[in-house]
């Protein structure tokens, strides 16, 4: 038994396919483009292991998905493929579109030939899930409950509308055409192998470095923060349980705001590696102007999930940050290897 994973050398790709192959023996065909974001030395732990093979090429390329489909012939389809940082997608949306739309239909084209072409029982045993966002249902008010599976889907940023836009084919293609797909969308991941782009990693980074820790606007922006070890534990239950066509919502039950998320760093690098002047890192916190259309509030409502398939996450933001900080104390090559002179480009305009 096989199942294709897209975006495996991504931040939760690799994260999903690093934890699947030690809880599984089932083996992965792995697909990454290897954009900026996709770094194969997320998966050096694999070198050798007979379980993993990986291909490099674009979920868009509709003859490589249907070669890896047949030659495979994978039971399972996860996809984690995606551009996903918003800011990236304010300053050019084209490629958002491109893989998160066309992509995805061109991914969904290939699955539909194939599971035609199954047996009875391989059809109907094959699922395709696919791994989107909580930002397609839009921005909530302090006092809002947290998105169920039934919100309305209302995106501000072109990210999270193609986001929706890929959702929305997804789930076109199980009621027009009968393909066995699942649907997952989660808060924001945090730890191992995350890009430093993003708040969490670009923060850690910046203030080792002894650079300034940038703040969009007042910092009061609140999501929902979800250890992305748990993540893969949800989809991976989702997979193996989760009714065909269904959305399952995952989250972590930590709504934090941005500006006490970089407190919390701050806090806990001031204890595990202090500064040599003995002054906290929150000395390096500065405050910007805010992103446009910046979504004031996420939060996820997991309730669905827990109660149909029994899951819940088994880290608290406590625990789970002071992981992710370690990890990064200890992985500074990693670090290194991959903030390159174009990464430090692109912080340097965005946060200028």
């Amino acid at each position: 038994m096989t199942i294709l994973v897209t975006g495996s050398a991504g931040f939760i790709g690799a994260n999903f396919v690093l934890d699947w192959l030690a809880n599984h023996e089932e083996a992965v065909i792995s697909l990454d483009k290897l954009t900026y974001a996709g770094n194969l030395e997320n998966l050096k732990g694999l070198d050798g292991d007979s379980r993993h093979t990986f291909v490099k090429g674009d979920i868009g390329d509709s003859e490589l998905l249907t070669e890896l489909l047949e030659t495979y012939q994978p039971r399972a389809v996860v996809n984690f493929a995606a551009e996903s940082h918003v800011d990236r997608s304010i300053h050019g949306p084209e490629d958002f579109i491109q893989t998160n739309i066309v992509g995805a239909f061109r991914m969904l084209e290939a699955a539909r030939a194939y599971h035609a072409r199954l047996s009875a029982q391989a059809a109907a045993a094959f699922r395709f899930l696919h791994v989107s966002t909580d930002e397609v249902y839009g921005s909530l008010s302090p006092t809002e409950p947290a998105f169920t599976e039934q919100h309305q889907y209302e995106p501000n940023s072109p990210y999270s509308a193609s986001k929706a836009a890929s959702d929305h084919l997804v789930r076109a293609y199980h009621h027009t055409y009968g393909l066995p797909v699942l649907t997952t969308n989660c808060s924001n991941n945090y730890g191992p192998y995350h890009f430093p782009e993003k708040l969490i990693p670009l923060v850690i980074h910046n203030a080792l470095a002894g650079k300034p820790l940038p703040i969009y606007g007042d910092g009061q922006q609140v999501r929902d923060w979800l250890y992305v070890k748990d993540h893969c534990s949800a989809i991976r239950r989702v997979l193996e349980d989760g009714i065909v066509g269904e959305t399952y919502n995952i989250g972590g039950w930590n709504e934090k705001a941005n500006i006490d998320v970089v407190h919390t760093l701050c806090d806990i690098l001031d204890h595990e590696q202090p500064r040599v002047d003995g002054l906290s890192y929150r000395q390096q916190i500065t405050f910007g102007k805010d992103r446009p259309g910046h979504d004031r509030r996420y939060a996820i409502d997991a309730t669905k999930l827990e109660r149909e398939l029994g899951w819940k996450p088994a880290e608290t933001f406590e625990s789970g940050i002071r992981k992710t900080v370690r990890w990064y104390l200890d992985n500074q090559g990693w670090v290194n290897n991959i903030t390159s002179g174009a990464y430090r480009d692109w912080v340097s305009r965005q946060y200028q």
